[in-house]
């Protein structure tokens, strides 16, 4: 039974650990050679006591041609979270005491995805955040005996 996934996982780091108090530069992450992808939001505790006017909204994006074009995603496009129609895939709209991590799949078909974190409001103090993608299922893997 084969346990160790190396060969058929990557995991590469879009976010952090940083501590934020304003909007990410979202980075391009490329799903060339992989059939699907695990995102983890990790944040710790809120910096400020989040309210629906002071916020922290995570706002996920995909597009098949790198650099343009990037559309919010649907709930067809992924598994685990219900996204707004802007693709907010995560709110931290009230007090967030404890460290949390949000895990879900990606199952649309872009090549391209983004995660951008989304300050409104005031936040006079930073929030731990880290953002990964892990990603899974290559085009063209050989499985060791």
């Amino acid at each position: 039974m084969l346990k160790d996934q190396s060969d058929i996982l990557e995991a590469t780091l879009i976010l952090g650990p940083i501590s934020l108090q304003a909007d990410n530069v979202p980075v391009e992450i490329d799903l060339d050679g992989y059939s699907g992808a695990t995102i983890l939001i990790a944040v710790g505790i809120g910096g400020i006591t989040f309210d629906p006017t002071n916020k922290i909204e995570f706002v996920m994006t995909h597009t098949d041609t790198s650099g343009a074009d990037y559309a919010a995603v649907a709930a067809a496009d992924v598994h685990g979270v219900t996204p707004g129609v802007t693709g907010i895939v995560k709110s931290l709209v009230a007090a967030h005491a404890a460290a949390t991590i949000t895990e879900f799949g990606y199952i649309g078909r872009k090549r391209y995805i983004k995660i951008l974190a989304d300050f409104s409001g005031t936040h006079g103090s930073a929030t731990p955040i880290c953002i990964m993608v892990v990603k899974g299922y290559p085009n063209e893997v050989a499985i060791p005996d």
